[in-house]
């Protein structure tokens, strides 16, 4: 049997496009990619300021990097940043489908406008993104890696249009794994309760805080800490996710065997068990 060659950067010569990868979990898959050899381009909507930052800390790590505008509920927009990722890297050998939004409501009163804002960026986006990458896929044998959720597997009364959403992200996993194949694996990471670190604000914005939104920023930070406790209480492994956990599930599909494909990866601690 002829073992396989390791490499500490098992993603070099690679391109990664990572949408919505200026912020928050984005970023941590696309520092974790680079940081495993990879040159990846991150898309934003509004976070310009942190997707700049974004690219300059992965081409800290000596990849190439680009930080790109990318409305991915618009088809036009999508067209334009993946061309503009493919010209700047010649290739493109990984998509994660990372951009998504989170939405609250009681079912009786959600409204038609809120099922849809949740439904175009995070089924149709998905769905786009990968249908303009798909022919430079294609030719790189390369990987699309979707985020789903631990809401798209178990319901969540507040926020039904959020969970019908990933479900329908996670059976388009499938689909796309089927139609893809052979030359593209298809794959999904859903997390479950994920405890991320909010950006430090600026000297500057301190300053300009009034009061009352110190206190109501405050208050928000209590009750986020107070939800985490109760969630990292119910978890198996006795605690909530991180960031890392994820990235890291997300660089096993892309660095695994290519012949997987169609499965989705749940990042929960157990807490979908309970």
């Amino acid at each position: 049997m002829k073992l396989p060659v390791t490499s500490i950067e098992p993603l070099a010569g690679k391109t990664v496009f990572v949408t919505g990868g200026a912020r928050r979990l984005g970023r941590a898959i696309a520092l974790t990619l680079a940081h495993a050899g990879a040159d990846v381009a991150v898309s934003y909507r509004a976070s310009e300021s942190e997707a700049a930052r974004t690219a300059d800390n992965i081409a800290a790590f000596g990849r190439r990097s680009l930080a790109v505008p990318c409305d991915v509920r618009s088809e036009p927009s999508v067209r334009t940043a993946v061309a503009q990722v493919a010209a700047a890297f010649g290739r493109l050998d990984i998509l994660v489908n990372n951009a998504a939004v989170f939405g609250s409501a009681a079912l009786e009163s959600l409204t038609l406008a809120q099922w849809d804002a949740v439904f175009e960026t995070n089924a149709r986006g998905p769905f786009l993104v990968a249908r303009e990458a798909l022919p430079h896929l294609r030719a790189a044998h390369g990987r699309i890696i979707n985020m789903g959720s631990l809401g798209g597997l178990h319901a969540w009364a507040g926020h039904a249009h959020y969970c019908a959403s990933k479900a329908a992200l996670h059976m388009l996993t499938q689909a796309m794994a089927k139609a893809f194949a052979p030359d593209v694996s298809v794959n999904c990471v859903a997390p479950g309760w994920i405890a991320l670190q909010e950006e430090r604000r600026d000297s500057e914005s301190k300053d300009q805080e009034t009061d009352a939104l110190a206190a109501s920023r405050n208050e928000a930070e209590r009750r986020a800490e107070l939800q985490a406790a109760r969630f990292a209480a119910k978890t198996p492994m006795g605690r909530n996710g991180d960031a890392d956990d994820v990235a890291k599930a997300v660089l096993f599909f892309a660095t695994g065997p290519h012949f997987i494909t169609g499965q989705t990866l749940v990042v929960d601690g157990g807490l979908g068990l309970s």
